[in-house]
Protein backbone atom coordinates (compact mmCIF):
# COMPACT_ATOMS: atom_id res chain seq x y z
CA UNK A 1 0.00 0.00 0.00
CA UNK A 2 1.17 3.60 -0.39
CA UNK A 3 2.98 5.36 2.10
CA UNK A 4 1.20 8.82 3.86
CA UNK A 5 2.94 11.94 4.13
CA UNK A 6 2.31 14.06 7.38
CA UNK A 7 -0.69 15.58 5.62
CA UNK A 8 -2.34 12.21 4.98
CA UNK A 9 -1.73 12.07 1.20
CA UNK A 10 -0.56 8.95 -0.65
CA UNK A 11 3.46 8.94 -1.34
CA UNK A 12 5.64 6.27 -2.26
CA UNK A 13 9.14 5.35 -2.81
CA UNK A 14 8.79 2.56 -4.97
CA UNK A 15 8.73 1.84 -8.86
CA UNK A 16 5.83 2.87 -11.25
CA UNK A 17 6.46 0.74 -14.14
CA UNK A 18 3.47 1.29 -17.27
CA UNK A 19 2.79 -0.73 -19.71
CA UNK A 20 2.20 -4.20 -18.66
CA UNK A 21 4.00 -5.95 -21.37
CA UNK A 22 6.68 -8.28 -21.83
CA UNK A 23 9.26 -5.23 -21.24
CA UNK A 24 7.12 -4.29 -18.21
CA UNK A 25 6.90 -7.88 -16.43
CA UNK A 26 11.03 -8.64 -16.83
CA UNK A 27 11.59 -4.77 -15.56
CA UNK A 28 9.44 -5.98 -12.20
CA UNK A 29 11.08 -8.85 -12.21
CA UNK A 30 14.57 -7.94 -12.99
CA UNK A 31 14.06 -5.65 -9.93
CA UNK A 32 13.51 -8.14 -7.64
CA UNK A 33 16.11 -10.62 -8.43
CA UNK A 34 18.23 -7.52 -7.85
CA UNK A 35 17.38 -7.28 -4.37
CA UNK A 36 15.23 -4.63 -4.44
CA UNK A 37 12.79 -4.70 -2.03
CA UNK A 38 10.89 -1.35 -2.60
CA UNK A 39 6.99 -1.40 -3.94
CA UNK A 40 6.81 -1.96 -7.63
CA UNK A 41 3.35 -1.34 -9.33
CA UNK A 42 2.83 -2.24 -12.68
CA UNK A 43 0.08 -1.09 -14.86
CA UNK A 44 -1.58 -2.15 -18.12
CA UNK A 45 -4.43 -1.37 -19.78
CA UNK A 46 -5.76 -4.85 -20.79
CA UNK A 47 -7.94 -6.51 -18.44
CA UNK A 48 -5.35 -9.76 -18.49
CA UNK A 49 -2.20 -10.18 -16.53
CA UNK A 50 0.86 -10.63 -19.08
CA UNK A 51 1.30 -12.69 -21.30
CA UNK A 52 3.25 -13.56 -24.65
CA UNK A 53 2.32 -11.47 -27.52
CA UNK A 54 4.10 -13.78 -30.34
CA UNK A 55 1.71 -16.79 -30.38
CA UNK A 56 -1.22 -14.88 -31.21
CA UNK A 57 -0.44 -14.61 -34.80
CA UNK A 58 0.67 -18.40 -34.68
CA UNK A 59 -0.82 -20.78 -32.37
CA UNK A 60 -3.10 -19.13 -31.42
CA UNK A 61 -4.68 -17.94 -34.49
CA UNK A 62 -4.59 -21.30 -35.59
CA UNK A 63 -6.35 -22.92 -32.32
CA UNK A 64 -3.68 -24.50 -30.96
CA UNK A 65 -2.88 -22.40 -27.78
CA UNK A 66 -5.51 -20.28 -25.48
CA UNK A 67 -5.06 -17.50 -23.11
CA UNK A 68 -4.33 -19.42 -19.65
CA UNK A 69 -1.14 -21.10 -21.92
CA UNK A 70 0.31 -17.79 -22.67
CA UNK A 71 0.21 -16.31 -19.51
CA UNK A 72 3.79 -15.38 -18.21
CA UNK A 73 3.15 -15.76 -14.61
CA UNK A 74 0.51 -17.50 -12.48
CA UNK A 75 -1.33 -15.29 -10.61
CA UNK A 76 0.05 -15.86 -7.17
CA UNK A 77 3.72 -14.66 -8.80
CA UNK A 78 2.17 -11.26 -8.34
CA UNK A 79 1.55 -11.62 -4.73
CA UNK A 80 4.20 -13.62 -3.46
CA UNK A 81 6.76 -10.82 -5.19
CA UNK A 82 4.89 -8.14 -3.75
CA UNK A 83 3.98 -6.70 -7.18
CA UNK A 84 0.60 -4.48 -7.23
CA UNK A 85 -0.45 -5.72 -10.65
CA UNK A 86 -2.93 -3.52 -11.87
CA UNK A 87 -4.93 -4.70 -14.96
CA UNK A 88 -7.66 -2.86 -17.05
CA UNK A 89 -6.32 0.75 -16.25
CA UNK A 90 -5.37 3.15 -18.46
CA UNK A 91 -2.81 6.03 -17.38
CA UNK A 92 -3.50 8.95 -18.88
CA UNK A 93 -1.37 11.83 -17.07
CA UNK A 94 1.66 11.54 -15.73
CA UNK A 95 3.99 14.45 -13.91
CA UNK A 96 6.65 14.11 -11.95
CA UNK A 97 6.08 11.88 -8.76
CA UNK A 98 2.80 10.96 -9.88
CA UNK A 99 -0.02 9.28 -12.03
CA UNK A 100 -3.44 9.46 -13.05
CA UNK A 101 -5.71 6.87 -14.38
CA UNK A 102 -8.47 7.30 -16.72
CA UNK A 103 -10.81 6.07 -13.17
CA UNK A 104 -9.16 8.76 -11.44
CA UNK A 105 -7.09 6.75 -9.59
CA UNK A 106 -3.34 8.25 -8.23
CA UNK A 107 -0.75 6.38 -8.33
CA UNK A 108 2.24 8.04 -6.89
CA UNK A 109 6.00 6.98 -7.78
CA UNK A 110 9.80 7.74 -6.92
CA UNK A 111 11.03 5.89 -9.57
CA UNK A 112 9.34 5.42 -13.33
CA UNK A 113 9.47 2.79 -16.04
CA UNK A 114 8.36 3.48 -19.53
CA UNK A 115 7.37 0.06 -21.76
CA UNK A 116 3.91 1.24 -22.74
CA UNK A 117 4.86 -1.05 -26.29
CA UNK A 118 3.44 0.16 -29.69
CA UNK A 119 -0.04 0.07 -31.30
CA UNK A 120 -1.06 -1.15 -35.03
CA UNK A 121 -0.47 1.16 -37.63
CA UNK A 122 -3.92 1.84 -38.91
CA UNK A 123 -5.16 2.83 -42.43
CA UNK A 124 -6.64 5.97 -43.02
CA UNK A 125 -9.18 5.24 -46.10
CA UNK A 126 -12.56 5.26 -46.76
CA UNK A 127 -14.52 2.20 -44.92
CA UNK A 128 -11.52 1.53 -42.73
CA UNK A 129 -13.97 0.99 -39.76
CA UNK A 130 -16.59 -1.01 -40.83
CA UNK A 131 -17.03 -4.62 -39.12
CA UNK A 132 -14.24 -6.91 -40.68
CA UNK A 133 -11.43 -4.95 -40.50
CA UNK A 134 -9.25 -6.83 -37.94
CA UNK A 135 -6.14 -5.65 -36.55
CA UNK A 136 -3.70 -7.87 -34.92
CA UNK A 137 -1.84 -6.23 -31.80
CA UNK A 138 -3.11 -8.01 -28.54
CA UNK A 139 -5.09 -10.85 -27.37
CA UNK A 140 -8.68 -9.27 -28.34
CA UNK A 141 -7.81 -8.32 -31.89
CA UNK A 142 -6.87 -12.13 -31.88
CA UNK A 143 -9.84 -13.78 -30.24
CA UNK A 144 -11.97 -11.77 -32.38
CA UNK A 145 -9.75 -12.36 -35.60
CA UNK A 146 -9.63 -16.37 -35.13
CA UNK A 147 -13.27 -16.03 -34.59
CA UNK A 148 -14.02 -14.43 -37.90
CA UNK A 149 -11.75 -17.05 -39.84
CA UNK A 150 -14.03 -19.76 -38.65
CA UNK A 151 -16.94 -18.16 -40.22
CA UNK A 152 -15.49 -16.02 -43.19
CA UNK A 153 -14.74 -18.21 -46.83
CA UNK A 154 -12.23 -15.08 -48.20
CA UNK A 155 -9.46 -12.95 -46.19
CA UNK A 156 -7.34 -9.99 -47.26
CA UNK A 157 -4.41 -9.02 -45.88
CA UNK A 158 -2.95 -5.47 -46.12
CA UNK A 159 0.60 -6.12 -45.35
CA UNK A 160 3.05 -8.55 -45.95
CA UNK A 161 5.31 -8.15 -42.97
CA UNK A 162 5.56 -10.79 -40.86
CA UNK A 163 2.26 -10.73 -39.20
CA UNK A 164 0.53 -10.14 -42.33
CA UNK A 165 2.10 -13.64 -43.54
CA UNK A 166 1.74 -15.39 -40.24
CA UNK A 167 -2.04 -14.83 -40.26
CA UNK A 168 -2.16 -15.25 -44.23
CA UNK A 169 -0.92 -18.81 -43.23
CA UNK A 170 -3.29 -19.45 -40.57
CA UNK A 171 -5.89 -18.33 -42.53
CA UNK A 172 -5.08 -20.76 -45.75
CA UNK A 173 -4.67 -23.48 -43.18
CA UNK A 174 -8.28 -23.17 -41.66
CA UNK A 175 -9.32 -23.43 -45.67
CA UNK A 176 -9.96 -19.60 -46.34
CA UNK A 177 -9.07 -18.47 -49.67
CA UNK A 178 -6.29 -15.44 -49.02
CA UNK A 179 -4.57 -12.56 -50.73
CA UNK A 180 -1.94 -11.14 -49.47
CA UNK A 181 -1.27 -6.69 -51.20
CA UNK A 182 1.87 -5.36 -50.39
CA UNK A 183 2.24 -1.42 -51.46
CA UNK A 184 6.16 -2.39 -51.43
CA UNK A 185 7.67 -4.41 -54.36
CA UNK A 186 8.48 -7.08 -51.99
CA UNK A 187 7.56 -8.96 -48.86
CA UNK A 188 9.08 -8.44 -45.80
CA UNK A 189 11.24 -5.86 -47.47
CA UNK A 190 12.18 -3.68 -44.46
CA UNK A 191 13.81 -6.96 -42.67
CA UNK A 192 15.37 -9.18 -45.38
CA UNK A 193 17.16 -9.51 -48.21
CA UNK A 194 15.23 -9.15 -51.88
CA UNK A 195 15.97 -13.37 -52.33
CA UNK A 196 14.09 -14.18 -48.94
CA UNK A 197 11.65 -11.96 -50.06
CA UNK A 198 11.31 -13.25 -53.12
CA UNK A 199 11.53 -17.22 -51.40
CA UNK A 200 8.55 -15.97 -49.14
CA UNK A 201 5.99 -15.06 -52.23
CA UNK A 202 6.98 -18.30 -54.18
CA UNK A 203 6.36 -20.12 -50.93
CA UNK A 204 2.91 -18.65 -50.08
CA UNK A 205 2.19 -19.19 -53.69
CA UNK A 206 2.78 -22.70 -53.81
CA UNK A 207 0.57 -23.12 -50.78
CA UNK A 208 -2.27 -21.18 -52.51
CA UNK A 209 -2.11 -17.01 -51.64
CA UNK A 210 -2.57 -15.04 -54.15
CA UNK A 211 -0.09 -12.41 -53.56
CA UNK A 212 0.09 -9.15 -55.28
CA UNK A 213 3.11 -6.35 -55.23
CA UNK A 214 3.45 -3.00 -55.49
CA UNK A 215 -0.54 -2.85 -55.06
CA UNK A 216 -2.09 -0.20 -52.68
CA UNK A 217 -5.37 -0.52 -51.06
CA UNK A 218 -7.47 2.74 -51.55
CA UNK A 219 -10.85 1.47 -50.16
CA UNK A 220 -12.70 -0.96 -47.97
CA UNK A 221 -16.19 -1.38 -49.62
CA UNK A 222 -19.24 -2.27 -47.03
CA UNK A 223 -22.07 -4.95 -48.03
CA UNK A 224 -25.44 -4.16 -48.77
CA UNK A 225 -26.51 -3.52 -45.00
CA UNK A 226 -23.18 -1.21 -45.11
CA UNK A 227 -21.72 -2.01 -41.89
CA UNK A 228 -19.52 -4.89 -42.82
CA UNK A 229 -16.33 -5.13 -45.33
CA UNK A 230 -17.60 -6.78 -48.58
CA UNK A 231 -14.50 -5.61 -50.82
CA UNK A 232 -11.23 -4.48 -50.99
CA UNK A 233 -10.23 -1.70 -53.89
CA UNK A 234 -7.34 -1.46 -54.94
CA UNK A 235 -5.42 1.47 -56.56
CA UNK A 236 -6.19 0.53 -60.08
CA UNK A 237 -9.51 0.08 -59.46
CA UNK A 238 -9.71 -3.65 -58.91
CA UNK A 239 -11.86 -4.50 -56.40
CA UNK A 240 -11.27 -8.23 -54.21
CA UNK A 241 -14.42 -9.76 -53.00
CA UNK A 242 -13.80 -10.69 -49.21
CA UNK A 243 -15.68 -11.76 -45.90
CA UNK A 244 -12.52 -10.33 -43.93
CA UNK A 245 -9.78 -7.64 -43.91
CA UNK A 246 -6.31 -8.14 -41.99
CA UNK A 247 -4.25 -4.52 -42.02
CA UNK A 248 -0.67 -5.73 -40.90
CA UNK A 249 1.32 -2.46 -41.79
CA UNK A 250 3.34 -1.96 -39.22
CA UNK A 251 3.34 -0.50 -35.54
CA UNK A 252 3.67 2.88 -34.20
CA UNK A 253 5.53 3.24 -30.85
CA UNK A 254 3.06 4.58 -28.15
CA UNK A 255 5.07 7.71 -26.72
CA UNK A 256 2.32 10.20 -25.46
CA UNK A 257 2.89 10.20 -22.00
CA UNK A 258 6.80 10.01 -22.97
CA UNK A 259 5.72 13.42 -24.21
CA UNK A 260 3.60 14.87 -21.71
CA UNK A 261 6.85 14.42 -19.24
CA UNK A 262 8.76 16.50 -22.36
CA UNK A 263 10.89 13.24 -23.47
CA UNK A 264 12.86 13.30 -26.71
CA UNK A 265 10.99 11.32 -28.71
CA UNK A 266 11.75 10.36 -32.31
CA UNK A 267 10.62 7.02 -34.11
CA UNK A 268 10.20 6.19 -30.76
CA UNK A 269 10.86 7.21 -27.19
CA UNK A 270 14.93 7.83 -27.61
CA UNK A 271 17.09 6.05 -25.03
CA UNK A 272 20.64 5.47 -24.30
CA UNK A 273 22.53 1.90 -23.80
CA UNK A 274 21.50 1.97 -20.60
CA UNK A 275 17.57 2.33 -20.78
CA UNK A 276 17.94 6.02 -19.70
CA UNK A 277 15.70 8.91 -21.21
CA UNK A 278 16.09 12.40 -21.98
CA UNK A 279 15.64 12.86 -18.21
CA UNK A 280 18.22 10.45 -16.78
CA UNK A 281 16.01 9.98 -13.75
CA UNK A 282 13.28 8.09 -16.53
CA UNK A 283 13.77 4.48 -18.12
CA UNK A 284 11.95 3.35 -20.97
CA UNK A 285 12.26 -0.59 -22.69
CA UNK A 286 10.65 -2.58 -25.51
CA UNK A 287 8.93 -1.86 -28.68
CA UNK A 288 8.27 1.84 -27.99
CA UNK A 289 12.45 2.72 -28.06
CA UNK A 290 14.64 3.51 -30.50
CA UNK A 291 18.12 3.06 -29.02
CA UNK A 292 21.72 2.93 -30.03
CA UNK A 293 22.51 -0.32 -32.39
CA UNK A 294 22.59 -3.30 -29.38
CA UNK A 295 26.28 -4.69 -30.87
CA UNK A 296 27.78 -1.64 -32.27
CA UNK A 297 26.51 1.29 -30.46
CA UNK A 298 26.03 3.14 -34.04
CA UNK A 299 23.03 5.06 -34.57
CA UNK A 300 19.34 4.42 -33.47
CA UNK A 301 17.21 1.37 -34.62
CA UNK A 302 14.05 0.33 -33.31
CA UNK A 303 13.87 -3.19 -32.37
CA UNK A 304 10.55 -5.47 -32.00
CA UNK A 305 11.43 -8.73 -30.27
CA UNK A 306 10.81 -10.94 -27.07
CA UNK A 307 14.91 -11.27 -26.78
CA UNK A 308 15.04 -6.93 -27.01
CA UNK A 309 12.05 -6.58 -24.77
CA UNK A 310 13.73 -9.18 -22.11
CA UNK A 311 17.36 -7.57 -22.29
CA UNK A 312 16.52 -3.86 -22.62
CA UNK A 313 13.90 -4.07 -19.36
CA UNK A 314 17.02 -6.33 -17.72
CA UNK A 315 19.17 -3.09 -18.70
CA UNK A 316 16.86 -0.67 -17.24
CA UNK A 317 15.94 -2.50 -13.75
CA UNK A 318 20.23 -2.26 -13.23
CA UNK A 319 20.04 1.36 -14.53
CA UNK A 320 17.15 2.26 -11.56
CA UNK A 321 19.00 0.47 -9.10
CA UNK A 322 22.68 1.93 -9.90
CA UNK A 323 23.98 -1.24 -10.65
CA UNK A 324 26.48 -2.69 -14.34
CA UNK A 325 24.08 -3.31 -16.63
CA UNK A 326 23.99 -7.36 -18.10
CA UNK A 327 26.81 -7.58 -21.08
CA UNK A 328 25.34 -6.58 -24.45
CA UNK A 329 23.18 -9.71 -26.30
CA UNK A 330 22.49 -10.57 -29.98
CA UNK A 331 18.96 -9.74 -31.11
CA UNK A 332 17.32 -12.39 -32.44
CA UNK A 333 13.84 -13.28 -33.83
CA UNK A 334 11.34 -15.84 -35.30
CA UNK A 335 8.52 -15.80 -37.69
CA UNK A 336 6.58 -19.30 -38.12
CA UNK A 337 4.30 -19.56 -40.99
CA UNK A 338 2.98 -23.00 -41.24
CA UNK A 339 6.22 -25.05 -42.00
CA UNK A 340 7.98 -22.34 -42.85
CA UNK A 341 10.58 -21.60 -40.25
CA UNK A 342 12.50 -18.34 -39.90
CA UNK A 343 15.15 -17.71 -37.19
CA UNK A 344 16.99 -14.27 -37.42
CA UNK A 345 20.29 -13.63 -35.30
CA UNK A 346 21.81 -10.33 -35.24
CA UNK A 347 20.75 -7.30 -37.62
CA UNK A 348 21.37 -7.07 -41.22
CA UNK A 349 21.21 -3.11 -41.31
CA UNK A 350 23.85 -1.60 -43.62
CA UNK A 351 25.00 -4.94 -45.03
CA UNK A 352 26.83 -4.69 -48.11
CA UNK A 353 27.19 -8.81 -49.26
CA UNK A 354 25.55 -11.29 -48.67
CA UNK A 355 26.07 -15.06 -49.22
CA UNK A 356 23.23 -17.91 -50.03
CA UNK A 357 23.83 -21.48 -48.17
CA UNK A 358 21.21 -24.06 -49.33
CA UNK A 359 19.14 -24.12 -52.13
CA UNK A 360 16.13 -21.64 -52.18
CA UNK A 361 13.41 -23.29 -53.85
CA UNK A 362 14.40 -26.59 -51.17
CA UNK A 363 12.91 -24.31 -48.25
CA UNK A 364 15.53 -25.00 -46.14
CA UNK A 365 18.24 -22.53 -47.01
CA UNK A 366 20.41 -19.52 -44.79
CA UNK A 367 21.39 -15.91 -45.80
CA UNK A 368 24.25 -14.40 -44.11
CA UNK A 369 24.87 -10.85 -44.22
CA UNK A 370 28.08 -8.72 -44.26
CA UNK A 371 29.76 -5.62 -44.21
CA UNK A 372 33.09 -4.86 -44.93
CA UNK A 373 33.66 -9.03 -44.76
CA UNK A 374 32.40 -9.02 -40.97
CA UNK A 375 29.22 -11.10 -40.34
CA UNK A 376 26.27 -9.39 -39.38
CA UNK A 377 23.47 -11.24 -39.01
CA UNK A 378 21.49 -14.62 -40.75
CA UNK A 379 18.14 -15.62 -41.85
CA UNK A 380 17.75 -18.77 -41.65
CA UNK A 381 14.60 -20.53 -43.36
CA UNK A 382 14.42 -24.12 -41.63
CA UNK A 383 18.05 -24.11 -41.54
CA UNK A 384 18.30 -23.74 -37.40
CA UNK A 385 21.95 -25.18 -37.52
CA UNK A 386 22.99 -22.12 -39.56
CA UNK A 387 20.85 -19.81 -36.95
CA UNK A 388 22.43 -21.28 -33.81
CA UNK A 389 26.18 -20.65 -35.65
CA UNK A 390 25.73 -17.43 -36.50
CA UNK A 391 24.00 -16.49 -32.98
CA UNK A 392 26.59 -17.97 -31.18
CA UNK A 393 29.46 -16.04 -33.44
CA UNK A 394 28.06 -12.84 -32.68
CA UNK A 395 27.76 -13.46 -29.07
CA UNK A 396 31.65 -14.25 -28.85
CA UNK A 397 32.47 -10.96 -31.25
CA UNK A 398 33.51 -13.42 -33.92
CA UNK A 399 33.40 -13.81 -37.23
CA UNK A 400 32.39 -16.87 -40.48
CA UNK A 401 34.52 -15.98 -43.80
CA UNK A 402 32.35 -15.39 -46.67
CA UNK A 403 34.23 -17.58 -48.64
CA UNK A 404 33.63 -20.48 -46.59
CA UNK A 405 30.04 -19.90 -45.60
CA UNK A 406 29.45 -20.66 -49.31
CA UNK A 407 30.00 -23.89 -48.78
CA UNK A 408 26.57 -25.44 -48.05
CA UNK A 409 28.03 -28.91 -46.70
CA UNK A 410 30.63 -27.40 -44.80
CA UNK A 411 28.86 -26.81 -40.91
CA UNK A 412 28.86 -23.12 -39.99
CA UNK A 413 30.15 -23.80 -36.64
CA UNK A 414 33.18 -25.20 -37.56
CA UNK A 415 34.02 -22.00 -39.37
CA UNK A 416 34.06 -19.66 -36.63
CA UNK A 417 37.11 -17.48 -36.23
CA UNK A 418 38.37 -14.39 -34.63
CA UNK A 419 36.65 -15.18 -31.32
CA UNK A 420 37.58 -11.97 -28.94
CA UNK A 421 39.25 -12.95 -25.56
CA UNK A 422 36.80 -11.21 -23.59
CA UNK A 423 33.41 -12.22 -25.28
CA UNK A 424 30.09 -10.88 -24.13
CA UNK A 425 27.26 -13.63 -23.18
CA UNK A 426 24.52 -13.81 -24.82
Amino acid sequence: MPRKDGEGRATSDGTLIVGASQAGLQLAVSLRQLGDTRPITLVGEEPHAPYQRPPLSKEFLAGTAELDSLAFRTPSFYPDHDIDLVCGERITSLRPGRALTASGRELPYARLALTTGAGPRRLSVPGAELAGVCYLRDHDDAAGLRRALASASRAVVVGGGFIGLEAASAARAAGLSVTVVEAAGRLLGRAVAPVVSDFYARAHRRRGVQVLLSTGVTAFEPDADGRRVSGVVLADGTVLPTDLVLVGVGAVPRTELAEQLGLVCEGGIVVDASARTSDPSVVAAGDCTVQPHPLTGEGRVRIESVQNAVAQAQIAAATLLGRTAPAKAVPWFWSYQGDLRLQIAGLSLGHDTTVVRGTVDDEHFSVLYYRDGRLLAVDAVNRPADYMAVRKALTQGATIPAGAAADAEAPLKSLITGVESAAPAA
